[in-house]
């Protein structure tokens, strides 16, 4: 005898009762991935405001891990990293929190907290060849003394030539103020603009084994020579070309031979998950990688009048030649011992 067809969507319903929870629990333990919106032209739309305004730097305290065990443990590293951000030692300038320099979390990838944005080596630190180490020390104290005989012995970011501490990129690094970067895409370009000193770098777009030819080797340009290609939901933009003097960014080094390749995925609504390589073999003894989080920016952009109000520079230059001039002076006004 055949079934009825009440008894058939009895059992049909009851199947799918006991079903919902297994496949509820299913989805839970394999998300779907997050599609991002697409443009008019059908890229995934990375467009708007965004800011990586975190207190995670780009390299890890020595002996700390990338991430940790408990919650109770991060909690306690957020607490001491917050205590140090608001009082640095030697501060003789007032550069910590204030009101136009907030405290900043630290970055979450996946809910755990990062303890640095370099992700490989594992150690979380720059892997720089023994020269090149050495290059950063003698720079670092140049750049504690104020020396320079020029301007060319300053920094870019002094010059107000490109973002303080290489925070235009690529690869792109956090700063502790004007930290905004608004995305302009259309179907062949994608402008990356910084709020700090009003950098522009325009991304010019291929598909996948038919980029956009690289400048010639000896074109060298501030930012490098930017192309770029979808693969699916990211942007994945190879940079060459960069600018003999913008190799010192105070956060690292890196020759005009570098290259670097960037990642740009839509991973949430409130998300944009940045990943970086730096392959510089002139420089470091293997390729170095990092990842970060950006967040909407919710505020406007505001103008980084850097030249019209860089009165940094010549007082640096100034200082250096009062320097040059102090032996000189010291002998001149020591006081004489008697007898003589």
């Amino acid at each position: 005898m055949r079934p009825r067809p009440l008894a058939l969507a009895a059992t049909a319903l009851a199947a799918a009762a006991l079903a919902g929870p297994a496949a509820a629990q299913a989805r839970a333990a394999h998300p779907q991935p997050y599609h991002a919106p697409r443009t008019a032209f059908g890229q995934p739309d990375l467009q708007g405001s965004w800011t990586n305004a975190w207190l995670t730097q780009l390299q890890r305290r020595p002996g700390l891990p990338l991430t940790f065990a408990s919650p109770a443990e991060e909690a306690a590293y957020e607490q001491a990293a917050t205590a140090r951000s608001k009082a640095a030692p030697g501060d003789a300038l007032g550069q910590g929190a204030s009101e136009w320099l907030p405290v900043y979390p630290l970055a979450r990838i996946g809910g755990r907290v990062r303890t640095s944005w370099i992700v490989s080596p594992a150690d979380g630190r720059l892997p720089y060849r023994p020269e090149a180490a050495r290059r950063v020390a003698a720079l670092g104290a140049a750049f504690a003394a104020a020396v320079g005989d020029g301007p060319e012995d300053r920094t870019p970011e002094d010059r107000c030539l490109v973002a303080g501490g290489g925070s235009s990129g690529p690869p792109i690094v956090n700063a502790n103020s004007a930290t905004a970067k608004q995305i302009v895409q259309t179907s062949t370009e994608v402008a990356i603009l910084s709020e700090m000193n009003h950098d522009v770098r325009i991304v010019r777009l291929g598909t996948p084994g038919h980029p956009p030819a690289h400048l010639p080797p000896s074109v060298r340009v501030w930012m490098g020579d930017s192309i770029g290609h979808w693969e699916g939901e990211t942007l994945v933009v190879e940079t060459t070309n960069f600018h003999p003097q913008e190799g010192n960014r105070l956060a690292f080094l890196m020759s005009p031979d570098a290259k670097v390749t960037e990642r740009f995925t839509r991973v949430s609504p409130t998300e944009l998950r940045y990943a970086f390589e730096v392959d510089d073999p002139a420089t470091f003894t293997q390729v170095w990688r990092g990842e970060m989080p950006f967040r909407p920016e919710t505020s406007p952009l505001y103008e980084y009048a850097c030249h019209e109000g860089n009165y940094g520079l010549p007082n640096i230059l100034a200082a250096a030649r009062l320097a040059d001039r102090k032996p000189a002076t010291a002998a001149r006004e020591e006081p004489k011992r008697p007898g003589e």
